[in-house]
């Protein structure tokens, strides 16, 4: 920043309308007249450093959001909504959208809002909260606070955190912790039998799952007034979306307390991302310890911006949890290049894999299969693939880069899946992409049987 002009009005001013904030108001908040603030917003003045760290300190803002090379990802989101069925034969081109994105920051900002309240409309409570996190980031800062406060307290009362939570639960609110045969609990792993006032475990959860599940119970009960206001500003829709989205923040609760921010993100980063040894250190899952580096964005004290998912051989994303607002994040999962899918050929083993999406970026991926509980000899044993992405330039850190050739020719070029990826040259298309036009010569065969126009042209 010291040794060369950053331009950056329109991502500015996208970021002044997602917040609702005039260009008055946000000049008074930064102390700068508002014809200074226009000429920023137009490009004709650079972002000096000490008004980007005004603007930081005052809108609580990653400065990734404004040093980064944003244009190529938002006109990929664009391209996302304009693939929706309902607006085939439109024809409007890539190169039309990114002129969009880069010269009417309002316009395309009120598109994409559009979409999600579209979206949001007819969403589950699922989708609703899937909405919700990518929105705030997946960093609840009052929620979190309060449970590390919450976990410092039962750090003192006892060295082993599951004890001290059973303890707890105990001693305040007369509910004991009970280990019951899965002859007892064949199809429940939790249950909360408040006659018999015992929270009662399945012995077929490990250990992290055990206290996990503790966790969960004593922040549905102490950690209620944070839960509650997060809720009540979300705007739900439904007692159902209420109902979820408070399960949702006491998962989220529960892993604060088993990974305390402070020392959970000291630990990440003396470390270098290695999952493996933060579940040794945090006596964690595997999952739960991906899920925790997500959460990872308190003003001064922030992590990678990872997207973690979860999914089946099926390829059926239960999960998606995300730092960053982007359309992997939110679309993504379905190509069959990606490591999250391979990582079923070598159950239990960390692969890693750099990719590159249709916007140019790229992404340092990790992922590894697991079993979320024990079950029977003879039964069906689930199995899921969790993958942990950050883009390239922050994911340097992580020790799973060491080694890694991340140099453009090695990256893996991948889509959002082949519905909405534009890649005419990938072997592995199934379909064309929705909304192109199909281009039919019965002379030739391609490398696949989808020879398709996106363009719009003749």
């Amino acid at each position: 920043m010291t040794d060369r002009k950053l331009f950056a009005g329109p991502r500015l001013r996208r970021l002044r309308l997602h917040r609702a904030v005039t260009q008055t108001r946000m000049a008074d908040d930064l102390g700068v007249s508002v014809s200074y603030l226009n000429l920023i917003e137009r490009n004709q003045r650079p972002l000096t450093a000490a008004f980007l760290l005004k603007l930081a300190t005052v809108y609580d803002l990653d400065l990734r959001q404004l040093t980064g090379d944003d244009g190529a990802a938002i006109t990929a989101e664009l391209a996302t909504l304009f693939a929706d069925p309902r607006l085939a034969g439109l024809d409007v081109s890539r190169a039309e959208l990114a002129e969009v994105a880069a010269s009417a920051p309002g316009v395309t900002a009120a598109l994409l809002r559009l979409g999600a309240a579209s979206g949001a409309a007819a969403a589950g409570p699922v989708e609703a909260m899937t909405e919700l996190l990518l929105d705030r980031r997946n960093h609840f800062p009052d929620l979190d606070a309060a449970a590390e406060a919450l976990a410092d307290d039962l750090r003192l009362a006892s060295p082993d955190l599951a004890a001290g939570l059973a303890e707890r639960l105990r001693t305040r609110h007369g509910i004991s912790v009970r280990i019951l045969p899965v002859t007892v609990l064949p199809d429940l792993l939790r249950r909360l039998d408040l006659h018999a006032r015992q929270l009662q475990l399945s012995e077929s959860l490990d250990a992290a799952s055990r206290t996990f599940a503790i966790a969960y119970q004593l922040a549905l009960i102490e950690l209620k007034p944070p839960i509650d206001a997060v809720v009540a500003a979300a705007g739900l829709t439904s007692k159902a979306h209420e109902r979820f989205a408070v399960q949702t923040l006491a998962n989220y609760a529960a892993a604060a307390m088993m990974m305390p921010y402070a020392r959970f993100h000291a630990a990440a980063e003396a470390l270098g991302y290695d999952l493996e040894l933060l579940q040794a250190r945090f006596g964690a899952g595997f999952e739960q310890v991906a899920h925790r580096l997500t959460t990872l964005q308190r003003p001064g004290m922030r992590g990678i911006p990872f997207v973690m998912m979860r999914t089946d051989r099926a390829g059926n994303i239960s999960k998606r949890f995300s730092a960053v607002r982007s359309a992997l994040a939110s679309e993504g999962g379905g190509c069959p290049l990606w490591v999250l899918h391979a990582a079923f050929d070598q159950s239990g083993r960390i692969m890693r894999q750099v990719v590159e999406t249709e916007d140019g970026t790229r992404w340092l991926s990790v992922a590894r299969t697991v079993r979320t509980y024990a079950t029977p000899y003879g039964t069906v044993k689930p199995e899921f693939a969790i993958l942990l992405a950050a883009e390239l330039a922050s994911a340097r850190a992580m020790i799973y880069a060491d080694g890694l050739d991340t140099g453009p020719g090695a990256a893996t070029p991948i889509g959002l899946g082949c519905a909405r990826c534009g890649r005419s040259a990938c072997r592995q298309r199934s379909l064309a992409p929705a909304g192109a036009r199909l281009e039919v010569d019965e002379r030739t065969r391609g490398l696949t049987p989808f020879r398709f126009n996106t363009q719009g042209e003749d």
